[in-house]
């Protein structure tokens, strides 16, 4: 447990993972396993026991986020960079509000924007000079999983039912959220939501290569990744209006 404490900032080079090594594969099925059992038995449970899961997911995110920020601050290692302005970090207040209010608008926001930003984090992590070992490592996985299992299991459960006609509203307000990172990262000098530079890994880094800026990426993941969480449903209702015609 010799690096337990210590953040990317404080620890060495050498100590920690790569993309798709056995630590990273590790996590990737322990999430998938935990991923799909758990949207299983929400999809099965009574209204009662769905409400159980619920504030449980959403306590447990509190809880893992509480527990980052108290490790940071007990070893003088919080700075600004840890606020939760990230897109996935604030989605930890939107699940909060959404298992209080059941919210049909921002459960579609859930399953559109925060369900691929927190499944992208778990096949990309940023986090890969830190160890197993170490708290940030084992928050950085779990929280992400965390994050895409609320969302996911109440899709597979009927309880958010995505529909198109949010998705404009779900754009505005990843915009909005974006002009509060960058005016974070302006006075904080931090990178939240990425906007000001990215690491090899990020999918992101492909379009800095190719085309000398990262920030060109958003404009064309953004619709691939809406696209990709939409389309299912547009033609599995389809399909659904044509047999019942």
């Amino acid at each position: 447990m010799e690096y337990f404490f210590e953040t990317v900032e404080t620890i060495g080079k050498g100590k920690g993972f790569s993309h798709f090594d056995p630590c990273h594969i590790f996590w990737l099925m322990f999430s998938a396993l935990i991923l799909i059992s758990v949207s299983l038995l929400y999809k099965k449970a009574s209204e009662k026991n769905r409400a159980v899961m619920r504030y449980t997911v959403s306590a447990l995110i509190i809880a893992d986020e509480i527990f980052k920020v108290v490790c940071l601050v007990a070893y003088g290692n919080f700075t600004p960079k840890y606020l939760p302005l990230q897109l996935c970090s604030i989605n930890i207040f939107v699940i909060a509000v959404h298992a209080l209010t059941r919210s049909k608008a921002i459960g579609n926001f859930l399953y559109t924007i925060c369900l691929p930003a927190s499944v992208l984090p778990l096949i990309f992590p940023t986090w890969t000079k830190l160890p197993i070992e170490n708290f940030m490592h084992i928050h950085s996985f779990t929280i992400h999983m965390l994050l895409a299992l609320y969302p996911l299991m109440l899709t597979v459960g009927s309880d958010i039912k995505p529909k198109l006609k949010y998705v404009p509203a779900c754009i505005a307000v990843l915009f909005l959220l974006a002009g509060v990172a960058f005016a974070a990262n302006q006075v904080w000098e931090t990178n939240f939501m990425f906007l000001r530079a990215v690491s090899k890994g990020n999918p992101l880094y492909a379009f800095k290569k190719t085309f000398g800026h990262h920030l060109l990426g958003y404009p064309i993941l953004i619709p691939i990744i809406i696209a990709v969480m939409h389309l299912p449903w547009i033609v599995a209702r389809k399909i659904k209006k044509e047999k019942a015609a």
